[in-house]
């Protein structure tokens, strides 16, 4: 019986100590898993160049994945570096954006003045890429944070416009061919050229005749002012001369008992009737030049305001030929079932940025509506013979690029009005989602993937509303902003 106990007591003892030895055990393989779960998470240590000489940037993918950006230019990537991209809860938003703005020295107005050099904003609510410290694994609010000399670099290669794609896994632009990609028309090209050269010349000439009409009218309207004061002064002269003349006439009628008194009165009262004619001759001639310097005056505010009008015209004329020559950039959203186009006017805005046109917004057949088509940008790349050479990326899964594209109708009058004038950098994007509502007047297309976190984005202020094309923020000092600029990071 006492063997039986000991037997018992020493299987309860091994049987804790074995648990132990479990417990212990998997706390290391997590631990483990853990430090090769940060090791993979960890992004590459050194920053690469082509062994070429690169172009100018098309475009920058930022993997999520890899912790990496990579830049490419026509003819393949140009520039890679580590980033840190949004943390837990402050994820850096998958989707495709492009560079709104861009600061050489911005310190955030969000997280206690931080240092964020050479910043090239991608949303208005303030994401964006800029230099900052890379622990080697995501770590930011929401921005993609670039190694400080890569950030100066590639700030200096890049324009507003330049297309940004978030991927939330490595991927890269492959040659891409297809029916229904742009194909631009070298007559139409060179007669919208062609076009664009007067018009310029026009609008420049309009310009300055506005300024020296404006000019003329402000000396006119001084001038008219002046005399105006001056027949003022005339008229209160005469005014007081007049009454001096009254009390003159009312003082003698009573004094006619004193004939010296009367005497004196009377020599005064020709006088003040002398100087009251003298200063009704010069009232009415100052009176009559007013009036005539006030008709040059109107004229000349007329001519200032039809000088305006012409300014204006030829101004949107040569706007209009200048942007068939910007390259065009089509968002095709299944859930919204619509077709958009934009392009940059390279009009800079009051509170930063430029205005991109939003000129066409139509409804677009997507055949089987209901099924994922995914997310996928279709670049050119460069001129091709009579073409243009095309690139895709695909960032979402659905349908592949062909069968994406294959599911699209594109309306023919879209395609007549922007396909003959496509130049190299034009895009087409096809996705899921609908347009962000960050994309406004000042930015090009902004879409969100949805299906991933995107806690960066949505802690912040929304910076405005999406504009159609029928919006016209037009005022008299040029594009009216929704909204300041938020901070960044």
């Amino acid at each position: 019986m006492l063997l039986q106990c000991t037997t018992a007591a020493s299987l309860r003892r091994w049987d804790r100590y074995a648990r132990a030895m479990l417990a212990a055990m998997a706390a290391l393989t997590m631990l483990a898993a853990d430090a090769a779960a940060r090791e993979s998470r960890r992004a590459p240590t050194r920053e690469e160049v082509a062994p070429r000489q690169g172009g100018e940037p098309i475009m920058a993918i930022v993997s999520i994945r890899s912790q990496q950006i990579t830049i490419y230019d026509a003819d393949g990537w140009i520039l890679r570096a580590p980033v840190s991209t949004g943390t837990t809860e402050y994820e850096t938003p998958a989707g495709i954006f492009a560079i709104v703005q861009k600061k050489k020295d911005h310190r955030s107005n969000m997280y206690d003045d931080a240092w964020m050099p050479h910043m090239q904003r991608i949303t208005w609510n303030g994401i964006a890429l800029h230099g900052g410290p890379l622990p080697g694994y995501a770590a930011s609010h929401g921005c993609v944070r670039l190694p400080f000399g890569f950030a100066e670099r590639l700030f200096d290669r890049t324009r507003i416009g330049m297309r940004v794609i978030v991927a939330p896994n490595d991927t890269a632009p492959v040659p891409f061919s297809h029916p229904a990609l742009l194909v631009p028309n070298a007559a139409a090209l060179a007669a919208a050229r062609a076009r664009a050269e007067p018009l310029a010349r026009e609008a420049a000439e309009a310009a300055r005749a506005d300024d020296e009409a404006k000019r003329v009218a402000m000396l006119a309207a001084r001038e008219a002012a002046t005399l105006a004061a001056s027949l003022r002064k005339l008229e209160l002269s005469k005014r007081r001369v007049d009454a001096e003349l009254a009390s003159v006439d009312s003082a003698l009628s009573a004094a006619r008992t004193d004939q010296a008194k009367a005497q004196a009165e009377d020599l005064k009262r020709e006088g003040l009737k002398r100087r009251a004619a003298e200063l009704g001759k010069q009232f009415d001639a100052a009176n009559a030049e007013a009036r005539q310097r006030l008709d040059v005056s109107n004229s000349a505010k007329d001519a200032a305001k039809a000088a305006e009008i012409r300014k204006a015209d030829a101004a949107r004329a040569a706007g209009e030929a200048n942007l068939s020559l910007e390259p065009v950039s089509i968002y095709i959203s299944r859930s919204a079932q619509k077709l958009y186009v934009r392009r940059a006017t390279r009009k800079p805005v009051r509170d930063g940025g430029e205005v991109f046109d939003a000129s066409i917004e139509v409804p677009v057949q997507i055949r089987n509506p209901g099924k994922p088509i995914g997310t996928h940008i279709f670049t050119a790349m460069a001129q091709e013979g009579a073409g243009l050479r095309w690139s895709a990326v695909t960032i979402d899964g659905g349908d592949t690029a062909g069968s994406a594209l294959d599911r699209i109708t594109i309306p023919q009058e879209v395609l007549d009005r922007v396909a003959p004038t496509a130049l190299p950098r034009s895009s087409i994007i096809v996705s899921d989602e609908p347009l962000s509502a960050e994309t406004n007047y000042r930015t090009e297309f902004v879409a969100v993937l949805s299906s991933h976190p995107q806690g960066g984005f949505v802690t912040r202020d929304r910076s405005g509303d999406i504009l159609s094309a029928d919006d016209n923020l037009w005022g008299e000092r040029g594009y009216e902003p929704l909204s300041g600029i938020r901070g960044i990071d």
